[in-house]
């Protein structure tokens, strides 16, 4: 049993690419957590294949290194918004916080998110200017940022007075001061650790207490709950109560809440970390983050307690509300089942329900459709993620375009996802920037001039008018651009936004594409396709250069004769075909269109394949409009 004063308990939080998986592997490092001659890779808390490919934190993770007789717990936390939720939970586990910040950005959208947070739950973060040995570093440009950051978001004058470090999680040293103190070592990372976080509060003695604040799955003990223990101790198969919590009113201002349910329950599994692996253990005390195994059903915010009065329970955690959604589809195409496995609604709702038991940000609603159903998350990425874990299984589906998801106030105004986007641009570029988000509904807040010829831009934009502007700032901006946004809130509705002022070329044929069709249709659009690439009856092969859809037959051959052509022998030249990522493809779709997930392939497609049934649809649609708008001319005179 491990004294409670010699553990620390803190997460380390920061803006996306600040630095905080790379930090952690300094600790490593530093703790000699692995043998010397043992092979370690680079950014090891991204043990995912994604987070990888990616070089993001999409889930937190946790990790116990020993220094000078301490054991430190420390969470990883993602950074990117569409994950934020992950942060929130975590924080209620921990004493303090690293909060990093890059030397050269300053404070991110992110950076504002995770340090309210920490504010709000009265913890004392450790602030980590990262990356001072860069050319381009301010480190007191980026100091003094994150303490104005610090009095706007209310910090207490204990909570302002933080201690700072300087230093390079990539390098692995840190100092106290950059101009007197040897740039080696992590000693004063960790002396710094041992001072300033507190030892968790509560005793071995005491009554048992946890609350879970994280979630995992396992095949062979089912679910299982990550927390700290508050309070007491608990053996391996002792019996204990869970209690579970809900709001009252999830839509409500007001946050009471009240007992959903409580059973009385064994603790069969029982797991503590020490450096990344998970260790089984036969008794849990307070202090420490564990892992506990037992009720066959276990959710966020869950109080585990021996007494058997549900009075001691803790109040909920708050989880975040979604602000996108989609639907999940079965594939109904023509070459359904030839990359992967064809899956039907049953199995789709079923792979949907093992996410839902880890991935708690996430919603699956029935809607009553005999093809699908609607899937609710923070952003597009948080659902991208999710789609393209089911494609690289091996699953095959579709899904539509991103909706916002929308509320009504008091009155019955409708009020949308509002976030804050933060730009950082060359300064050529801040006209059409202003110009192109000026459509999307955004509205400019703050213009900050930095020394560098670059210029930060602030806006308000609504959710909807971020869908699919990505690629196109990166192309205004000859990928010189850094975008970052955050959930803010909702507001009221902004009016309709044309995100895309282009049309679709769509197939009437299924068969391999031709060049000798293709390189008429080049002049005119842009291919998403190539020669002898197989095509069917309602894909989309290109883009049209006007706002309106065209058919084509991609798959035309050129008629044979006994007479030889002129041109027979000239080379035919193609343009660089548009292949579209997972994220492109979601965000260039209209309403009327899906994106089909396969593993080997992504296309895109019009929900109705058939061209004719396609047009009747249109007609009728057309006629009902202009139905309407006669009625409502009538009304008016």
């Amino acid at each position: 049993m491990i004294d409670i004063a010699q553990i620390r308990n803190l997460a380390i939080v920061a803006h996306i690419d600040h630095g905080k998986t790379t930090l952690i592997d300094s600790v490593f490092k530093a703790t000699q957590t692995f043998r010397q001659n043992q092979e370690v890779a680079e950014r090891l808390m991204d043990n995912n294949v994604l987070e990888r490919e990616r070089g993001i934190t999409i889930r937190s993770k946790h990790c116990t290194v020993s220094w000078n007789d301490y054991l430190i717990n420390i969470i990883d936390t993602p950074g990117h918004a569409d994950f934020s939720g992950e942060v929130e939970r975590v924080l209620s586990m921990v004493d303090s916080v690293l909060l990093l910040v890059d030397a050269n950005e300053g404070p991110m959208p992110q950076t504002r998110y995770v340090l309210m947070r920490a504010l709000k739950l009265g913890l004392r973060p450790i602030v980590i200017v990262n990356k001072v040995d860069r050319p381009n570093a301010r480190p007191d440009y980026a100091l003094n940022k994150t303490f104005d950051l610090f009095i706007e978001l209310g910090a207490t004058e204990e909570q302002a007075q933080f201690p700072v470090l300087y230093g390079s999680g990539l390098d692995g040293w840190f100092v106290n001061d950059l101009q007197t103190e040897e740039r080696r070592g992590m000693d004063a990372l960790f002396q710094t650790i041992i001072d300033d976080v507190p030892p968790p509060q509560g005793n071995h003695d005491g009554e048992f207490l946890m609350q879970v604040s994280s979630l995992d799955w396992n095949d062979y003990v089912g679910q299982i709950g990550c927390g700290r223990v508050l309070r007491g101790t608990l053996k391996k198969g002792e019996d204990f109560t869970r209690i579970a919590t809900k709001l009252k009113d999830p839509t409500s201002q007001d946050k009471s809440w009240e007992i959903a349910s409580s059973s009385r329950v064994k603790g069969v599994h029982m797991w503590i970390t020490r450096g990344l692996t998970r260790v089984e253990t036969d008794e849990i005390t307070a202090g420490d983050i564990v892992w506990l195994a037992g009720p066959p059903e276990i959710g966020i915010g869950d109080t585990f307690t021996k007494n058997e009065d549900t009075k001691v329970a803790l109040k909920p955690l708050e989880i975040e509300e979604p602000t996108l959604s989609m639907f999940f589809l079965v594939n109904n195409g023509p070459f359904s089942g030839q990359d992967g496995t064809a899956i039907m609604l049953r199995q789709l709702k079923e792979r949907l329900r093992r996410e839902l038991r880890v991935n708690v940000a996430l919603r699956m609603e029935d809607v009553g459709r005999p093809d699908g159903v609607n899937v609710s998350g923070r952003g597009e990425l948080h659902l991208a993620i999710l789609i393209e874990e089911m494609r690289r299984e091996g699953l095959e589906f579709c899904i539509s375009r991103p909706e916002v998801i929308t509320h009504q106030d008091e009155n019955g105004n409708v009020l949308e996802p509002i976030e804050q986007l933060v730009i950082d641009v060359p300064e050529e570029y801040q006209g059409i920037i202003i110009e192109k988000l000026a459509k999307r509904k955004a509205e400019l807040t703050t213009v900050e001039n930095a020394d560098t010829n670059t210029v930060r831009l602030e806006f308000e934009i609504p959710t909807r008018g971020l869908i699919g502007y990505r690629s196109e700032f990166l192309t205004d901006t000859r990928g010189l651009g850094i975008m970052a946004s955050r959930f803010v809130g909702y507001g009221k509705w902004r009016g309709d936004i044309v995100s895309r002022n282009r049309g679709s070329v769509v197939s009437i044929e299924t068969g391999p594409a031709t060049a000798y069709s293709l390189e008429g249709l080049q002049e005119r659009s842009v291919l998403f396709v190539e020669p002898t690439e197989r095509v069917y009856a309602g894909q989309i092969v290109g883009e049209n250069s006007r706002n309106m859809d065209i058919t084509c037959n991609p798959t035309k051959r050129k008629h044979l004769t006994n007479h030889r052509a002129s041109g027979k022998d000239m080379t035919v030249k193609f343009d660089v075909t548009r292949k579209m990522s997972l994220e492109q493809a979601m965000e260039w779709i209209r309403d009327d269109e899906l994106v089909e997930i396969t593993p080997k392939s992504i296309r895109v497609r019009k929900i109705i394949l058939d061209t004719i049934e396609r047009r009747r649809g249109e007609i009728k649609r057309l006629a009902s409009n202009e139905s309407a708008s006669a009625l409502q001319s009538r009304l008016t005179a």
